[in-house]
């Protein structure tokens, strides 16, 4: 058996959001083609979409990006914005972030050097806990990137743990 695990480090953000599968797809009926495009990556929704009950994978990706917002203490807005995370699966179809731009300009400022995603779902509600991991030694470094990641390990954050499950 070859597990590759992703690299260790200081866990310096931690983000838990739920939802019910039931109001992603109420405004999927609502909203169509305008609520995927302004949420969802193209990735996202490719997988999602191709799938024979799409919303509990939707509902999981939604509730990844707002955990991934807590994670960084920002919410969803102009530090990071929907489109900026990416869910996507791995070689043992294990879930991953993928960051764009701002996203990485925001993981960098934080100290962090990666994102790692757990999802969870059922029929009815998805849920999802996140951490954002830093290597070792950036707490031990001086200057504005550990002193933002100082400032984001003591931050307010939803708490909460889970297992990982490929969604």
């Amino acid at each position: 058996m070859n597990i590759e695990l992703p690299p260790g480090g200081i866990l310096l953000g931690l983000g838990c959001d739920v939802i019910e599968v039931a109001r992603v797809r109420g405004v999927v009926e609502r909203q169509g083609e305008r609520f995927l495009a302004r949420v969802f990556t193209d990735e996202e929704r490719a997988y999602c979409l191709a799938k024979p009950h799409p919303h509990p994978h939707l509902a999981a990706r939604f509730a990844a990006k707002e955990a991934i917002s807590k994670c960084f203490t920002t919410g969803i807005g102009a530090e990071l914005n929907w489109r900026s995370m990416s869910i996507y699966h791995g070689a043992r179809l294990e879930p991953l972030v993928r960051l764009d731009e701002k996203g990485q300009a925001l993981l960098r400022h934080v100290g962090a050097t990666h994102v790692i995603v757990s999802l969870s779902h059922t029929e009815t509600v998805a849920e999802t806990t996140d951490s954002g991991v830093g290597a070792g030694a950036c707490c031990a470094a001086a200057g504005p990137a550990s002193a933002a990641a100082s400032s984001f390990l003591h931050a307010p954050s939803a708490h909460a743990t889970a297992t990982a499950s490929a969604s």
